[in-house]
């Protein structure tokens, strides 16, 4: 069992419970609940965790909106459309319990946003956590930041397992004493306590975007951190929050004239002068804040010229860029865009060195997708810690693994109902016509109401993260998980 923690700003330790046989947790803001799973991933991915939220408030405030692990992959935090951030922690080895390496266990839990209304433009502010960013840890403390539409926070995560005693003006309850009654001094002494983790904001920074932030990204100086919206980039410090730098603007004068926005960005892992960002029309445009403080000339521009003939009504819609991200060494950069995943050398702008179909099967229905808006849907992407596999959700509770060495691939489903504790998923298959094997599944059965929209990857080791609308999965490599 897990030591006894107290998350402090309304939530409570969960006791364990199994669910039909497999591991699931699930939290409730009036009563919170939750169990210790066993985790696992890839072609020999075992176990499976499954973290699901309810709340009072309805399903729609509890979908995952963001999954990010910190830079140790110790910690993995959530955020929810309801404004909420769960903090996961990974459990050290115990000689008891030797294989209890790898099980992730909810460490925190906050309300990061409320949702406002910006009476100057008659606008709901939605409570929705858009991006979470781990900073890098520079002592015993941990600190993230996190975003909605209009405001991003900083947030410090420390713990506490001792409290000060013997205080000379202080009774036990805190109160100052009668100083007439105090007749001899003692050393206040440090006595354990059950461990408290405590999570509070250290700064709020506001106003500093008109249009809704898609994206934020601490840079390597560990000093500033850049975010977007639709139009504009600003460069903030994380020690002011009074004023921010715009780096880019791309607001034409004529909002008529509008022809592209800004859908990510990200700064580049190892040189603090390099940023990048995607449009809506496909293209990445790599900025040098060294040229010029304002960053609308781009350094390079990369783009992959259209094929006439599979031009169509839906081209620019399917080749608008949903998330980049640079690799781990700093040479590549991986886009995901509505049907394929490419992967960039910085080296060469006229096309992507690698592209990968993530489900094309389905651009022969991309008419009923735009029927039912599920053409606009924002997938991530994520490489693994030695940039060699990249990974992609879909529809159906799938998610995409392709191996760039080997050129295999892999559909996996994230599924309570299809696994059980520690069994190797299986892989999918998706078939578009003729013959169907035994497992395959028809393009006419999927469901487009089950997304993975939103992925994540352990730093240094086979551990994945993915959220399926309220429930996150965590899956580790069986070969990994064995050597513990």
């Amino acid at each position: 069992m897990l030591k006894s923690k107290i998350l402090v700003i309304k939530y409570y330790l969960l006791d364990a419970e199994w669910v039909d046989s497999t591991f699931f947790w699930s939290l409730n803001r009036s009563s919170p609940k939750n169990f210790t799973p066993y985790l696992a991933l890839v072609e020999n991915m075992e176990g499976e965790s499954i973290f699901e939220v309810d709340s009072e408030d309805g399903v729609g405030a509890d979908i995952i909106s963001t999954v990010e692990f910190n830079h140790t992959g110790e910690l993995l935090a959530t955020g929810d459309k309801g404004g909420r951030v769960v903090i996961f922690q990974r459990e050290p080895e115990s000689k008891n319990e030797p294989h209890s390496q790898g099980e992730y266990n909810v460490y925190s839990t906050f309300q990061s946003h409320e949702p406002e209304f910006d009476y100057l433009k008659s606008l709901e502010i939605e409570e929705k956590i858009n991006k979470i960013k781990w900073l890098p840890q520079q002592n015993a403390a941990h600190s993230l930041l996190s975003t909605n539409d209009k405001t991003i926070k900083l947030w410090k995560v420390t713990e506490r397992d001792k409290r000060p005693e013997g205080y000379n003006l202080k009774d036990e309850e805190g109160k100052l004493k009668d100083l007439s009654t105090v007749t001899s001094l003692q050393v206040p002494v440090l006595k354990p306590m059950d461990l408290m983790v405590e999570v509070s904001p250290r700064r709020i920074f506001a106003n500093g975007h008109t249009y809704h932030i898609n994206s934020i990204s601490v840079n390597s100086d560990c000093e500033t951190y850049m975010s977007a919206d639709d139009l504009r980039i600003n460069l903030w410090h994380l020690a002011i929050t009074d004023r921010s730098f715009n780096i880019v603007d791309i607001k034409p004068a004529n909002m008529e004239d509008l022809t592209e926005v800004i859908t990510a960005s990200e700064f580049h892992p190892h040189h603090c002068n390099l940023f990048v960002y995607s449009s809506s029309k496909g293209s990445l445009r790599l900025c040098d804040m060294r040229a010029s403080a304002l960053c609308d000339k781009h350094s390079k521009l990369f783009e992959e010229p259209e094929d006439p003939s599979n031009r169509s009504f839906f081209s620019e819609i399917i080749s608008s860029v949903s998330d980049v991200k640079f690799s781990h060494s700093g040479r590549f950069m991986l886009t995901r865009d509505y049907l394929t995943v490419k992967v960039w050398d910085l080296n060469m702008e006229t096309k992507p060195i690698e592209t990968y179909q993530v489900h094309d099967y389905l651009r022969s229905k991309l008419c009923s997708l735009y029927e039912n808006d599920c053409i606009f849907d924002k997938f991530e992407c994520a490489w693994n810690g030695s940039d060699s596999v990249i990974m992609t959700g879909a529809y159906n509770n799938f998610f995409r693994m392709f191996d760039r060495n080997t050129k295999r691939d892999v559909t996996l489903e994230a599924s309570r109902e299809s696994s059980k504790p520690r069994a190797i998923l299986k892989p999918r298959r998706v078939c578009v016509g003729g013959k169907r094997r035994k497992d395959d599944i028809s393009v006419d059965s999927l469901d487009f109401t089950k997304k993975i929209l939103h992925t994540a990857w352990h730093p240094a080791e086979n551990i994945i993260a993915i959220a399926a609308t309220n429930n996150l999965y965590i899956f580790q490599d069986k070969v990994n998980s064995e050597m513990h």
